[in-house]
């Protein structure tokens, strides 16, 4: 066995559920029907073509009500564990985002569920929310963080890349949603991915990295690029 296959001084991690991210543009706090359904349902609204809904399992949700009733089953539940995505700036809720398929044994964590608002696409806050969630999961020692997506969604195939995540296959016919047949796309990022992966993050989201409309000068995929694992199946064998 390859040395590099054993395990060592690996501890159970925490989970996710009742932690509260904090960024220096959004805090991540766990989902509150209550305080966020509102803003969360206007900031929805924004997407009057519901593309943001197409490859989501659930929704579109024409009432607040509807919606609130989804989130109250959502917010119950240990796995997946949701968070309310607020912009600091006007402390409003203007995207979700979970950790699920939550493996403490084997130390393996996923994000998903990533609904994002027209407030929150293609912007600094979007990706600081999703660095934070990278950052407690491997910073409370998951050893595996995975996004996986539609094959056919191709924005989420790309924005994993660019957040750092690496392509793993497709698995074929692994769910029927809304009817359709979905064949889902694999991408991750390991640990010891993680201190190159945060140093791309850090110098990505630096103020002086932006310029005077809040357009990036240096784009994270130009950043994290280098990282992305090439799989070798040979290795495996």
């Amino acid at each position: 066995m390859k040395e590099d296959f054993i395990v060592q001084d690996f501890n159970i991690p925490p989970h996710p559920k009742g932690v509260v991210l904090n960024g220096k543009t959004v805090r991540l706090q766990p989902l509150n029907v209550q305080k966020h359904s509102e803003d969360l349902f206007e900031s929805n609204s924004l997407d009057v073509e519901g593309k943001n809904w197409e490859y989501l399992p659930y929704g579109p949700f024409d009432t607040l009500g509807s919606y609130q009733n989804w989130l109250e089953e959502e917010a119950s539940k240990q796995d997946p564990t949701f968070f309310s995505i607020v912009r600091k700036s006007d402390d409003k809720a203007v995207g979700v985002a979970s950790f699920l398929r939550i493996n403490q044994t084997d130390g393996s964590i996923e994000v998903g569920h990533i609904n994002y608002s027209p407030l929150l696409q293609r912007t600094r806050e979007g990706t600081e929310a999703m660095y934070l969630m990278m950052e407690w999961a491997f910073e409370n020692g998951y050893r595996r963080y995975e996004w996986k997506c539609n094959a056919l969604n191709k924005k989420s195939r790309y924005a994993a890349q660019r957040l750092g995540f690496s392509y793993e296959g497709v698995f074929r016919q692994m769910a029927i949603n809304k009817g359709r047949n979905r064949n889902t796309a694999w991408f991750a990022a390991i640990d010891k991915e993680w201190k190159s992966l945060k140093e791309c993050f850090v110098k990505y989201l630096k103020d002086e990295n932006f310029d005077a409309s809040d357009k990036p000068i240096i784009s994270l995929s130009e950043l994290t690029k280098p990282i992305l694992y090439k799989l070798d199946t040979d290795e495996f064998v």
